[in-house]
């Protein structure tokens, strides 16, 4: 098998992808993440899926390449990373009883070819009607300060959706597993 490279510095990514018990490495890709011009989220995050990967094949020249990127849209306006607890708790109140869609982006690139298989999953959060009180508490016991939206899934943030609604819930929390596995399958990975 091909030896597989994470291009990500994020601990959730990894410990995703640690789901699929195959061995890698993973490194910090360093790419200009902003959007360009009028881009759909969908593009985007496929485009930053491409850059991360292809960041690292000169450094990993027989290997299989992952890299992933997400966007989380509100009403046509993009969610980033709150950075602190006041924007953590602007933004769980302006989700309150909304819906929100993450579209996380997935680059696999063989860097001995150069070829790679590109792809998106999409996946919508429907939040509870939510109160300055719990997002209060919900924020000072997460702390999901790195998290765009604002929320942890694979954490107590499951307790602010009313419900969800996508293919694959791993996409939610930044690696879509079950497009990955299809991925590698056709990239002669055998997965299980």
């Amino acid at each position: 098998m091909q030896p597989l490279v994470l291009a990500s510095s994020s601990p959730y990514r990894r410990e995703l992808l640690q789901r699929l018990q195959l061995p890698f490495v993973w490194r910090n890709p360093r790419i200009d993440e902003r959007p360009l011009g009028e881009e759909t989220a969908s593009i985007m995050v496929q485009r930053l899926a491409l850059n991360k990967a292809s960041s690292l094949r000169s450094q990993f020249l027989q290997h299989l390449i992952i890299g992933s990127d997400q966007a989380a849209m509100l009403d046509g306006r993009m969610l980033g990373k709150p950075g602190s607890i006041a924007a953590a708790e602007q933004q769980l109140q302006a989700l309150s009883g909304r819906s929100v869609t993450f579209y996380t982006g997935l680059c696999l690139l063989d860097s001995r070819s150069g070829e790679y298989q590109l792809g998106c999953s999409p996946f919508t959060v429907h939040f509870r009607q939510l109160s300055q009180a719990q997002i209060q508490r919900y924020v000072a016991l997460e702390k999901p300060l790195d998290c765009a939206g604002s929320f942890k899934a694979e954490g107590l943030g499951i307790s602010l959706f009313r419900a969800t609604e996508g293919e694959d819930a791993t996409s939610l929390i930044g690696l879509p597993l079950i497009l990955l596995c299809d991925m590698l399958n056709l990239a002669g990975v055998a997965v299980p």
